[in-house]
This record gives C-alpha cells, sequence and structure tokens, in this order.
C-alpha cells in the first residue's frame, strides 16, 4: 500500500475543483484557475472551501472517491497540526484499500489468510518469511489505524462493556506495527522507511483526525457516553501538547 491516491487524480478531477471553487463567483473562479496553473492541484485540495463544497454542493455527486478521501484525510489532518501532503495521501490509500472486500482482514490482495485480531497479526511479524514480516508489520500498523481511526465507538463500547483493549491498546500497536515496517530492510530497499517511521509518530494524530472523519460523516446521529468522554479525554490531550 503506498502514498498515491494523490497521483491518481487527473483532468476531471481538477475540472471538478475548479468548478467547486468557482461557486464564489467569477473573481474565485480567475484565483482558482490562476492558482492551478502556477502552483498546481495541491493548494486548491488545501482550500478549506473545498472541502465544505464537497459535503455540500450538489455537484460533489461527481466527485471520485480519490479525491473525495484525500480532501477529507488531508483537512482532518490538518486540524489535528499534520501537514504531511504524503501522510495524508497514505491514510487517504489505506481507506480506500480497505474499504474493499476484505482487504482490512489481508495484508495482501492476494494473501488466502484472514486476520480478526491486532495480537493475531503481530504473530506473523517475525515470520521466517521476509516479505510476509515485513507486510505484516506494514499491516498492523494499517489495520490498527483502521480499527481506531473509524470505529473508535465500537471499540469504546466493548472495552466498558466487555473489557476489551482500549484506543490507547490500538495506539501502541499501531505505532509498533509502523516502526518495526520502517526498521524492515524491505521498506529501505523500497524507499518506505521514512515514510512508515512517520506513521508512528503520528499515529495518535491520524487516528483522532479518522475519528473525526467517522464522527462527522460516517457516524454523524450516534450520541453515547462512549463517544462524550472519548472526545472530552482527545480535547483534553491535543490541549495538554499544544
Amino acid at each position: 500500500m503506498l502514498a498515491n491516491v494523490r497521483s491518481q487524480l487527473g483532468r476531471e478531477d481538477a475540472q471538478l475543483v475548479l468548478r467547486l471553487l468557482s461557486r464564489g463567483g467569477a473573481e474565485a473562479s480567475r484565483s482558482a484557475e490562476a492558482t492551478l496553473a502556477d502552483q498546481g492541484l495541491d493548494p486548491l485540495l488545501d482550500d478549506p472551501e473545498l472541502l465544505r463544497a464537497l459535503i455540500e454542493a450538489r455537484q460533489s455527486a461527481h466527485a471520485s472517491l480519490p479525491l473525495f478521501c484525500y480532501v477529507v484525510v488531508r483537512h482532518a489532518l490538518r486540524r489535528t497540526g499534520s501537514e504531511s501532503r504524503s501522510l495524508a495521501d497514505y491514510v487517504a490509500s489505506v481507506l480506500l484499500h480497505f474499504g474493499l472486500r476484505e482487504r482490512a482482514r489481508r495484508i495482501a490482495e492476494s494473501d488466502d489468510q484472514t486476520y480478526d485480531t491486532v495480537a493475531r497479526i503481530a504473530e506473523d511479524m517475525e515470520s521466517a518469511d521476509a516479505e510476509r514480516a515485513f507486510l505484516a508489520r506494514a499491516h498492523l500498523g494499517n489495520y490498527a489505524l483502521w480499527l481506531s481511526g473509524l470505529f473508535p465507538d465500537h471499540i469504546e463500547h466493548r472495552r466498558w462493556r466487555r473489557g476489551g483493549p482500549n484506543l490507547e491498546y490500538y495506539e501502541t500497536m499501531g505505532q509498533r506495527g509502523f516502526r518495526l515496517a520502517a526498521d524492515h530492510r524491505l521498506a529501505g530497499r523500497h524507499g518506505l522507511a521514512p515514510l512508515y517511521g512517520a506513521a508512528a509518530e503520528a499515529f495518535p494524530k491520524m487516528r483522532r483526525a479518522l475519528n473525526a472523519v467517522s464522527d462527522s460523516l460516517l457516524f454523524r446521529d450516534v450520541h453515547s457516553p462512549e463517544r462524550l468522554m472519548r472526545q472530552v479525554r482527545d480535547a483534553f490531550e491535543r490541549d495538554q501538547l499544544s
């Protein structure tokens, strides 16, 4: 899995971005076109008005899934203080891949074995097969991020009702997976060590960013004590770090 969502954006995506940012009138349209010509698409993807338009405007129904995922993730990460486009690219890639079939439960698309827990994935991180060990390490980070990012209410519910692991456990395991993946020789061979190292360092921010996406877009009608406690705790921790 690579940080390659932005590279998937094509001419139709750029044209839609221009149309959405042109809702403010002729001056907004000229400004967006000039920015695209001079600086490329990235600054337009960072425009807060684009996120609002993708959520509210009728035209956004024509947005590609890569465009929507990247913009939503990018803005959520920026609100946590993470300005890395490569991390936003990678997190968006995780969402795109894990949203398809059973990819979240497999360390590779063509792998026959499925995993249901982070502990089970961790068992294969020291496999004698170097490639499998590397894929298991990366997948541990991805899977922990997917679960703790998009389904925090489920984790908190199991924690309070059944004594399951908390979000901090998933953060710890996710960071461990990315760190070990960064240290693996195959990460160095494929140029992925810096990305995995950055993902390990920023895991709490990535988790909180996806929590915000989950709360506001996926499960917006949920109102539970577990969610409120999580949001208060995250806000307190964010204030302590700022």
